[in-house]
C-alpha cells in the first residue's frame, strides 16, 4: 500500500507516467497498476488524462495532500537514527553536477569519509528540492537560487562561471554592443532562474531552450548557434578553453549549493558530509579545478 502511495505522490509531481516511472525506476505499466489499486481500495477516481499529462482529480487532491506529510514523517523517522557521522547517506545532485565534475568531487569526499556510504540520485534542481521535501533524499546538491525554498536550509557551496561555447567553436569576441543570440537552459531550470537578470544586464539573449547543458553544448559544437553552459560542462567535452567566452568575469555564475531539511542539517551524517564537501569546493579555484 505505501509503495502505491508513493506512486501517486511521484506521479502527481511529475504530471506524466513516463516522468513517474522514469523517476521510481519502475515500469509505466507498473506504474499505471499502482494507481489501479488505490483506485480500487478507495473505490474513487485519483487521476484522470489531460492531453499527454496526467492530473489528480478532487479525490485523488485530497488524498495526496493527507497522505503527504505522513509520508514524508514516516522517512523522516529512520533518517532521525542517523546520530552519527556513519552510515548511508541518500543524495539528490543535479544532472548537469553529477554529469560533470561532481564525480570527482564526491569521490574525494568518500576517501575522507570511509565509514560513510553513498546513495546518488541525479535529477533536475525542482525534482531534488521537492524530493527533499518529501523525505525521500537527506541532502541535496544543486543549483539556483535559495530565495524561493525558504522551507530548506541551504548553503551556497561554490558559483560556477558560465562559459560561451562559440558555434562550431569557432572563436568569437564578446560584443562591446547589442546582443548575442545563444542556446541555453530553460526556464525550469533552477540555474536560469538565478542568473536571468544577469543575462539580460550583459546583452545575452535566449534564442533557443533546451532541457539539458550537454545538448546546449553539443548544438553548439555542431554549430546550431553559440551555446551558453556552465563551464564544467564545457571542460567535460574537452571544449578548448581558449576558444570560450568566460562569463565569470562578467559576474554570470550558476550558485551551486547544498540543501537539506533544516530537521536534518544539524544530524553528523549531513553536517560531516557538507563540511568535507565545502572545504574541497572552497580550494578549488572552479569545482573541477584543484583535483
Amino acid at each position: 500500500m505505501i509503495k502505491n502511495l508513493e506512486t501517486l505522490l511521484t506521479l502527481a509531481r511529475a504530471g506524466t507516467m513516463m516522468e513517474a516511472s522514469t523517476e521510481l525506476r519502475i515500469t509505466q505499466s507498473a506504474v499505471s497498476k499502482r494507481i489501479s489499486a488505490l483506485e480500487q481500495f478507495y473505490d474513487r477516481k485519483l487521476i484522470q488524462k489531460k492531453g499527454r499529462r496526467v492530473e489528480l482529480t478532487q479525490h485523488g487532491k485530497q488524498l495526496v495532500d493527507k497522505i503527504s506529510p505522513i509520508l514524508s514523517e514516516l522517512r523522516g523517522l529512520f533518517m532521525g537514527e542517523a546520530t552519527t557521522g556513519q552510515g548511508e547517506l541518500l543524495v539528490g545532485v543535479s544532472d548537469a553536477i553529477l554529469s560533470s565534475w561532481g564525480p570527482k568531487v564526491f569521490h574525494r569526499v568518500k576517501d575522507e569519509l570511509p565509514d560513510l556510504s553513498f546513495v546518488f540520485h541525479t535529477h533536475r534542481t525542482p525534482v531534488v528540492l521537492d524530493r527533499i521535501r518529501s523525505g525521500e533524499f537527506m541532502v541535496g546538491v544543486c543549483t539556483g537560487s535559495d530565495t524561493l525554498d525558504t522551507d530548506l536550509q541551504s548553503e551556497v557551496l561554490t558559483q560556477e562561471p558560465m562559459v560561451i561555447i562559440p558555434s562550431g567553436l569557432v572563436p568569437i569576441k564578446f560584443p562591446a554592443k547589442g546582443e548575442l543570440s545563444v542556446i541555453t537552459i530553460e526556464d525550469y531550470s533552477g540555474a536560469w532562474r538565478s542568473f536571468r537578470d544577469e543575462v539580460k544586464r550583459l546583452g545575452i539573449k535566449r534564442e533557443v531552450s533546451l532541457e539539458s547543458f550537454f545538448s546546449v553544448a553539443q548544438m553548439a559544437i555542431a554549430g546550431f548557434g553559440h551555446g551558453m553552459v556552465p563551464i564544467g560542462v564545457a571542460r567535460t567535452l574537452k571544449i578548448p578553453e581558449s576558444c570560450l567566452i568566460n562569463l565569470g568575469s562578467r559576474g554570470l555564475h550558476r550558485p551551486v549549493r547544498f540543501v537539506a531539511r533544516k530537521s536534518t542539517w544539524s544530524l553528523p551524517i549531513v553536517a560531516n558530509f557538507y563540511q568535507s564537501l565545502a572545504e574541497l569546493l572552497r580550494n578549488s579555484v572552479y569545482p573541477d579545478e584543484g583535483q
